[in-house]
């Protein structure tokens, strides 16, 4: 088995990508209701604040920090993917080795972490996360995709809502 190295700083704050088994399905935006409660359920047993968040039909990108003396992100990713599973009918296909420790099929078993070293690295990585839905052909402006944090962003007066523009435009000259 692989040896995974992860990196824990209490208190830190981290971005992630968390996947879809099926990297084609839109299971977490046709059941974002159920992914929602899943966090809220976590968040009250394990708090954590969300700086940013996307939710795309077959991933997620989110930054978290957690509590002063806190590092224990794997468990309340743990929870918040059984909770979220736990949520939606039995209909997905299994592998043999998932059928034989009983798991689901629904989420990817690993996801990307990276920690947040400086406040330029956040706001890289904030910026990635809000442009997400357009660079994957979603949707031609930022503000039109629902499930976001950069509507909190514009309500907070951090972005205008007309952050980068209509990107439909293909742009001529350039590097």
């Amino acid at each position: 088995m692989p040896n995974y190295r992860r990196n824990f700083v209490a208190g830190g704050t981290y971005f992630f990508t968390v996947a879809l088994l099926e990297r084609k399905r839109d299971l977490l935006v046709a059941e974002i209701a159920t992914l929602r409660e899943a966090v809220r359920r976590v968040k009250r047993l394990y708090p954590f604040d969300i700086v940013a968040w996307v939710v795309l039909p077959d991933h997620l990108h989110c930054i978290w920090t957690l509590p002063a003396g806190d590092a224990d992100y794997p468990t309340r990713w743990r929870l918040i993917k059984l909770l979220f599973a736990k949520g939606l009918p039995k209909q997905e296909r299994l592998s043999a080795v998932r059928k034989r420790r009983n798991e689901r099929g629904v989420w990817h078993r690993r996801y990307w972490e990276h920690t947040i070293r400086d406040e330029r690295d956040l706001n890289n990585h904030i910026d990635y996360i809000h442009w997400n839905p357009v660079k994957h052909g979603l949707v031609r402006e930022v503000k039109d995709w629902p499930h976001s944090t950069f509507h909190r962003y514009v309500k907070e007066g951090i972005y205008p809502e007309n952050w980068c523009g209509d990107m439909s435009m293909e742009v001529e000259g350039g590097d």
